[in-house]
């Protein structure tokens, strides 16, 4: 067990890792992530900081341990999980699009230290929303219950991109296809994380009220562990037609209000 939070735990991690593979580190995986929902000012400072902490800080320190063994050994490949929302800001969720937004920036520039290294890879995925206990166990300073929008894809769909990627690097793996017109939409609807904000303003207003909880951000969760969140509808085959559906709603909403803008 590790806190990617704690530098030392996360070099004795690399020490036991290679100590496995016999002096070897072939593939490192930054997969730790918490998120803190509600209303910025609203949600504690250290909320936050612990957000940035484990999302953004937590994978910097895993790929600081494994690049030596990487060049040492002239190849190695790093994996670090992503979002969506590191194309689409996250309203309500604003250390989490901070973290998200960087791990593109730290990722690319990775990428640009290591040309003379043909042998080690940075591969990011990038996963639509996935039915992990993560609604369940993050913090939420809402007020409200929290539940996942909409299509919540298999988990196990991101392992096997990941498994993927270790056997054909490639850099960018986007798994689901909401996570795909996401990006799309982010490249055609400037205006997208003001409407973003608007439907989870909605969507937060209309849940059961609950008490503010700090969840897994500061210690680790209560309960059964596994990796599925329980959220998703059995046979459920609307992904597709939910995510174009709402991908044709935000081009009309942006195509009227700049029409609307120009008048």
């Amino acid at each position: 067990m590790t806190d990617v939070t704690h530098c030392d735990q996360v070099q004795a991690l690399a020490a036991q890792a290679a100590e496995f593979g016999q002096g070897r580190i072939d593939i490192w995986v930054n997969n730790a992530g918490v998120g803190a929902v509600g209303n910025f000012e609203e949600t504690p400072l250290e909320a936050h900081e612990q957000v940035i902490q484990t999302d953004l800080i937590g994978y910097l320190r895993g790929a600081y341990v494994a690049l030596p063994f990487f060049k040492a050994q002239g190849s190695g490949l790093l994996i670090n999980t992503l979002s969506l929302g590191s194309w689409v800001a996250q309203p309500y969720a604003a250390a989490y699009s901070a973290s998200k937004f960087g791990l593109r920036g730290l990722t690319e520039a990775l990428r640009g230290e290591l040309t003379e290294y043909p042998n080690i890879h940075v591969c990011d995925i990038y996963p639509a929303v996935m039915d992990t206990p993560g609604f369940r166990d993050g913090g939420n300073y809402t007020g409200h219950a929290l539940t996942p929008p909409g299509p919540v894809y298999d988990p196990e769909m991101v392992a096997k991109a990941m498994v993927a990627c270790a056997i054909s690097p490639r850099a960018h793996t986007t798994v689901g296809v909401a996570a795909r017109l996401a990006h799309l939409a982010s490249y055609l609807i400037p205006g997208l994380p003001l409407l973003s904000g608007k439907l989870t303003r909605w969507g937060i207003n209309r849940s059961p009220v609950a008490e503010a909880s700090s969840g897994n951000l500061f210690e680790p969760p209560s309960g059964r562990r596994g990796i599925d969140g329980g959220w998703r509808k059995p046979k459920d085959k609307t992904p597709l037609l939910i995510g174009a559906a709402v991908l044709g709603i935000l081009v009309g909403f942006t195509f009227t209000h700049s029409r609307r803008r120009d008048r």
